[in-house]
This record gives C-alpha cells, structure tokens and sequence, in this order.
C-alpha cells in the first residue's frame, strides 16, 4: 500500500452516488464503494474520506457512515488503520456481493439503545403513579372546553410564569416573573434564543465537545460554532477569553452542571471566572441548566454570576418528564424576555397550554419535586451498578448524573467501537457527534436512562464491560 505521504493514498474528495435508495444508506454506501472500486475510480490504497467529513457532505448521520465503511471492511473492500484513515484494500480477497437483506438473520441477543439520555424509569410506585395521574386530570379538567378548543391570548400566562418562579426559586431565587419565558421544550427554547441574538453567518461558541442538539439549531440559523478547550471541570476560562477576543462570537453556550456528554461540572470558582470573561467582552451567556435540578447540591448557576448577560434555561425533560416538553427560559430582563418571546412566536409559537398546565400543576403540589427525587434515587442506583462492572480508569460520571463518559482502550475509534456494540445489540454515541473542534476523543457517551429497569440496565452494562476487555481485532463490525 502507498505511504499516506504518496498523492496516489489520498481520495478525500470521493463521494459516493445514493441515487438508488431502495436499500438502506450503508449499504448503499458500501455499494458505492465497490461500484467504484470495480470501475477504477477507487484505486488500491486509497484513502477515503473521514468519516464526520463524509457524513457532513452527505448531509446524513455520522454512524450511519461508520457502519457504512464496517460493511465495507466486512466484504473485504478496506482496511482501516488506527490514526490514519480508511483505505481501499490492496491485495485483498475478492469483493464480495452486497447482501440481499441488512443481515437481518444476525439480530443480536439484546436490543437496547443507550444512545438517547432519557431519564431512568423510577421503579414502580403505586403512590407516585397516581400523583401523577390526579395532576393530569386535574389540569385537563382545569382548562375547561374553550381553554381546550381555542388558541390562547398570549404567549403563556401569568400563572405559568409563576409556576416557572416557584419552580427556579432554589436556583434563581428572586427571580421576577416577567423575566420569563415558557417555552416548548429546551430545543425550542435554544432555536428561539438563537433567532434573537444572531444573525446568519455570525459565530457563537461552546464548550469543545457539546450537546448536538445546539449544534443543529446553529447549523439551522446559518451560524458558525467555535469550540473552548475544555478540561476535566468544563470549559476553560483562560480558553473562553482567547476565543472571546478572537471570535467575537455573539453568544456562549454552556452546560455547567453534568455538562453533555462528559458530565463535568464547573466548580463555583471557575463559574465565575466564566461570567468575568463574558462581561469583559459582553458576550450573551446561554446557559443550559436542564440537569441542574439533580444533584443534591449543585453550585449556584451562572445567572448568578452574571444575571445581566445570562439567558437560564430550565428544561423539564431529564428532571420530571420528556413527555411535558416545557423548558422555562429567565432572561436578563423583562425587554430580552419580550424579545425572545417574539423569535419563539416565529419559530414554534407556543409551548403547548395543556403541557403547561399539567407542570403548572405538578410544580405547586410538589409532584414535579417528588418525581425528580425519584430519578435521582433511580439513576444514583443505576450509576453505582456501572461502577460495579465498569473499569474506574475509564469512566467518568456523578453521583446523580444518569450518561456516563467512557474513554477507549488504544487503538479503537469512537466509530469501530459503536458499530462494535450495535452488533451485540447496543446503541451509544461517538464523540463525534459532540465535537466542536478537530481534536476528537476515543470515546463515548452510554446512556442509563433507556433500559426499562435495572436488571436490563445490568445485561447492557455486561455486554459494554465484555467489548472493552477485546481488542479491536477482536470486534466484529457491522
């Protein structure tokens, strides 16, 4: 095979034609690959485009083009090599035909996706099940019929902007009520705080590795994201301020507590070494606050540090229910709270009044408290099996967080060591998905939450402790 220094090694422009879309996208991937392996326009030594570039042209998941080149490997048509790349195979075994079905003959044993972090299923109460159930019944009845059949007058009422004060009291405390924002879920609230703060082709920043979610809301708005060098406690202030006097960015964003996907959480000290850095160069701060209720003791946010410059959001999602998708949003003042409000109406309107109602209500009789309880009790359980079967060098997590942030044995990928773990029947993230900047970690997010109790929770984690203790050569890829 030519060295990687040889013009003839090099094919990063290649990309595959997807005109038959019969099949699914990996496999046409792998298709393509031996379509044009056989016609000459892939030469023995070859190197593919990476992976995250490829799927970026394509405009598809970076995992689906990781499994794409699995396949190839599988028939024989690549090679890959830790550090370098993919490349044609040179010399190899013949190239074997496409399978007519995506080997569904093979389904592993166990199929659980620990890739999306839902907040763990609480084990069955009986009591907290019906406190849930009467909160339901109780806002429906609420609303009444003309409540139920008709758009509302505004954006969201004076009394869900108290539930959200009530609700933010530990965080926020004195926060004022016209400083809110009800919002229809974080995502939501992130498209419409972005509308009111950039403009198309301006540049916002976040942490090195962030929650992708934001990135595609970025990439939506026409936006360009600047990753800050993180270290084991978040995001690095003397970084921030480097990349502040840079970039200009119009906006940070940040997620202080179990930040996403790493779980680090920015000491006290260093949050307000943060907001010095924001306020040196007047940098709006979107802070992301959705795991914030779940630890015990959890320092205080950065609104307040720099209550000014800081847009909180409070998410319902990892800390009472996904199924609410109801985020509350405290901006610096009532005129930014105005204002996003109106990039919300452009956006997603308004955050549903029934979803709203039911918070509203769960949060005044103390049923939203008592369900984040029960999740914290949960995913701390969940955590403590994971240190029990997991090697400790590897992982890093908190006491209540329910991902865990789990760095490779040499020489596997992000990408070999996830389509690893789909082949025996476990989805998990890359970094990849999460990385802002070129310097991408061998590792991986696993989500606890996904797995219906902890005795499943347990098989998922074997099945993760037996992949790690393989080499690479070892994996079967898929």
């Amino acid at each position: 095979m030519p060295p990687l220094s040889s013009p003839a090694a090099h094919h990063t422009d290649w990309v595959p034609s997807l005109e038959d879309r019969s099949r699914p996208v990996y496999l046409a991937i792998a298709d393509a690959i031996a379509a044009d392996i056989g016609a000459g326009r892939l030469r023995p030594g070859d190197r593919l485009p990476p992976q995250r570039i490829l799927a970026d042209r394509l405009g598809i998941d970076f995992t689906t083009v990781s499994r794409a080149y699995g396949e190839a490997r599988h028939r024989g048509l690549v090679d890959a090599r830790v550090g370098q790349g993919t490349f044609v195979r040179k010399g190899g075994p013949a190239v074997q035909p496409a399978p007519a079905e995506p080997q569904a003959a093979a389904a592993p044993p166990l199929a659980v996706s620990m890739a999306m972090n839902q907040p763990p299923q609480p084990e069955e109460s009986a009591a907290l099940t019906a406190r849930m159930s009467r909160g339901i019944a109780a806002a429906t009845a609420g609303l009444g019929l003309p409540d139920l059949l008709r758009y509302p007058d505004g954006a969201d009422s004076p009394d869900d902007r108290e539930a959200a004060v009530h609700w933010l009291r530990h965080r926020l405390p004195g926060l004022a009520s016209d400083h809110v924002l009800v919002a229809p879920g974080t995502q939501a609230a992130l498209l419409a705080l972005l509308s009111a703060l950039t403009r198309p082709g301006d540049t916002v920043c976040a942490e090195a590795l962030t929650y992708p979610g934001f990135r595609a809301a970025a990439a939506q708005l026409g936006l360009r994201v600047v990753g800050v060098p993180m270290d084991a406690d978040g995001i690095d202030p003397d970084a921030l301020r480097a990349v502040l006097g840079e970039h200009r960015p119009k906006a940070l964003y940040c997620i202080p507590t179990f930040h996403n996907p790493t779980t680090a959480t920015l000491p006290e000290e260093r949050r307000r070494a943060v907001a010095a850095a924001v306020r040196e160069h007047n940098v709006p701060i979107i802070e992301d606050d959705i795991y914030g209720p779940l630890p015990e003791r959890a320092p205080p946010p950065l609104a307040a540090f720099a209550p000014d410059l800081t847009y909180h959001v409070a998410g319902l999602a990892k800390c009472v229910s996904p199924a609410l998708r109801i985020a509350y949003v405290a901006a610096p003042d009532a005129r930014q709270a105005r204002r996003v409000a109106a990039a919300q109406r452009a956006t997603t309107l308004i955050a549903s009044p029934l979803s709203a109602a039911v918070a509203r209500l769960w949060i005044a009789d103390g049923t939203a408290e008592a369900v984040r309880d029960a999740i914290r009790a949960e995913a701390m359980a969940r955590r403590a099996l994971a240190e029990s079967l997991l090697p400790a060098d590897r992982v890093v997590t908190k006491r209540e967080a329910f991902h865990l942030w789990l760095t490779l044995p040499d020489g596997w990928t992000g990408g070999d060591f996830t389509a690893h773990l789909r082949s025996r029947g476990i989805s998990a993230v890359a970094a990849d998905a999460f990385a802002t900047t070129p310097e991408v970690p061998a590792a991986l997010r696993f989500c606890l939450g996904a797995p219906l109790d902890r005795a499943e929770t347990r098989r998922a984690l074997e099945v993760l402790a037996d992949a790690l203790v393989l080499p690479p050569a070892a994996g079967v890829i898929i």
